[in-house]
């Protein structure tokens, strides 16, 4: 080949291999990137990761049927390595821009959209991020084919080596990022380095050749300043008040505090997901309502009571269990380690309190012999909730660990008034297994408290400890639980280990839930326009 002849790096296969192995690698991590780059904004649930696949098998796609027609139609190997460059930079600006155009793009479309927000969002904003550059990278397999088959005779061998280098590459690609990159220095610098070792690639075939590039240099000087800026930009780029911001190998973490708190989110755009007041008071949060579990379970008649929490997060429940109770042993469940460690760095929770680093229902599952007086199941993956703890099997499982007059109480988020909603199915499921259900909305909130019981007496020993409560505070609250709380009455909605679609369940309740909050900003916009909208905010 003539192209061979000008730049002698064509001839060592060694090169050609490499280069397909680190681009299967980039296109996995980029892969990877992208979910943790979403997850704060739009959640990492089942619908995320399937849009992320879909539109990457797109581009990919897109990529190996106009990487053959260009190899076909011109054969000069420099405009290969000249769109592994483009690809290497689009990278590596993700993470300096990205963050703006996926704010940017939800902005659009929460004003634009009624339905399926997050999924249209997390779409567009895959498509505008993601697909032009694994659309370059998918060109490389058909042109390194044009590269290295010389003969009919080999081409089998040579084909099946190069399609080896690049599943080699992504099954790396795919462990790297998990395990080693993204926990150690964060997604912003893993798009980096993998956008650096793209460019190198390219620069060293240019250099071997001697061939002058405009494209190399100036993606090395894109580079540069983008890998100063890109690692120190903040998902929640508008707040400068963090107390901290990081990464976990579940879950986007960010803790902000006041004088009177410290709280901790998981998601840019949604929620509170512990809170500690650094004061004795109560949080007017779901945590106060839920305290009304161990009334019902006896704490003012039995000299111990057992609590177990899954889902710990940073120990609001427990901290709040322990102010007003003094005869409770907490053991909690948190699956995220780094959680964990946030609890007793900035939420106070005692060294000596016991917290177990795996999944709730892993865990009941291997203490067969336990059983406890309260269990709370607070459990949620961003905004949805693991399935593996929504279904009968598992509410079967935590009243095989309650003692006989125990009593289960399940947080439930995202509240709405749609019939067959997700707490619909969670509420019509748990009243399959327990036969005393009672649920209670907490005010000013978006959360439903569930509580459960095989216990016929449950709701008399309830009203008897809210009776000898001396905490006037707490008392007042009890009262107001008491009073705001109805008997379930049970549907079919029944989730199973083999039909639990919590996570299309939960998007609907947020279609909902958003469509309510800005409502208002909607009319303002239709009747003001843009510069009327900017006024109101």
């Amino acid at each position: 080949m003539s192209n061979s002849k000008r730049n002698p790096i064509l001839n060592n296969k060694i090169y050609l291999y490499l280069t397909e192995f680190f681009a299967g690698m980039s296109v996995m991590a980029v892969e990877l990137g992208a979910s943790r780059l979403l997850a704060p904004y739009f959640s990492s649930s089942q619908i995320v990761w399937t849009i992320i696949i879909g539109t990457i098998m797109i581009a990919m796609a897109l990529g190996n049927i106009m990487g053959g027609r260009w190899a076909d139609r011109d054969q000069n190997p420099d405009r290969l390595y000249n769109r592994i460059i483009v690809a290497a930079v689009w990278i590596a600006l993700v993470p300096v821009l990205g963050k703006y155009i996926i704010l940017g793009i939800s902005a659009i479309l929460v004003f634009t959209v009624n339905t399926s927000f997050l999924i249209i969002a997390a779409f567009a904003a895959c498509m505008v991020l993601f697909v032009f550059p694994l659309f370059l990278l998918g060109t490389v397999t058909p042109s390194l084919v044009k590269y290295t088959v010389e003969s009919l005779d080999d081409s089998g061998k040579v084909v099946g080596y190069l399609n080896a280098s690049n599943t080699i590459g992504s099954i790396i690609g795919t462990f790297v990022p998990t395990f080693i990159s993204i926990p150690a220095v964060g997604t912003s610098i893993t798009f980096l380095i993998f956008a650096g070792i793209l460019l190198t690639i390219s620069i060293i075939y240019f250099v071997s050749g001697r061939i002058r590039s405009v494209k190399a240099t100036v993606g090395a000087l894109i580079l540069i300043p983008a890998s100063i800026t890109g690692h120190g930009n903040s998902f929640a780029f508008w707040q400068n008040d963090l107390t901290y911001e990081g990464e976990s190998i579940y879950n986007y973490l960010q803790v902000y505090e006041d004088d009177s708190k410290v709280v901790l989110s998981t998601n840019v755009l949604f929620g509170v997901q512990s809170v500690y007041l650094k004061e004795k008071t109560l949080t007017g949060m779901y945590y106060d309502y839920a305290m009304a579990a161990a009334y019902m379970a006896g704490v003012k008649e039995k000299e111990r009571l057992n609590i177990l929490i899954l889902g710990m997060g940073t120990g609001t429940y427990a901290t709040q269990c322990s102010r007003y109770f003094d005869n409770v042993e907490i053991e909690g469940v948190e699956i995220d380690q780094s959680i964990t460690d946030l609890a007793h760095e900035y939420f106070r929770l005692p060294e000596d309190t016991k917290v177990t680093t795996y999944d709730g229902r892993a865990f009941l599952q291997d203490c067969d012999d336990v059983k406890y007086d309260v269990i709370m199941v607070d459990a949620y993956q961003d905004i949805t909730i693991p399935f593996q703890m929504s279904s009968v099997e598992f509410f079967t499982l935590v009243k095989e660990h309650l003692n006989e007059d125990g009593v289960m109480v399940v947080n439930m988020n995202m509240k709405t008034d749609t019939e067959g909603g997700i707490n619909d199915h969670l509420a019509d499921t748990i009243a399959s297994v327990f036969s005393q259900v009672y649920a209670v909305d907490v005010t000013n909130n978006t959360n439903r408290e569930l509580f459960a019981a095989n216990d016929p007496e449950v709701m008399d020993t309830f009203t008897s400890g809210v009776m000898k409560e001396e905490d006037p505070e707490l008392r007042t609250m009890m009262e107001t639980v008491q009073r705001k709380m109805v008997r379930y009455e049970a549907g079919d909605l029944i989730l199973t280990d083999d039909k639990a679609p919590v996570e299309l369940l939960s998007m609907k309740a947020i279609d909902a839930l958003i469509k309510d909050e800005t409502e208002h900003y909607k009319k303002i916009y239709e009747n003001e326009g843009f510069e009327g909208l900017l006024n109101s905010l």
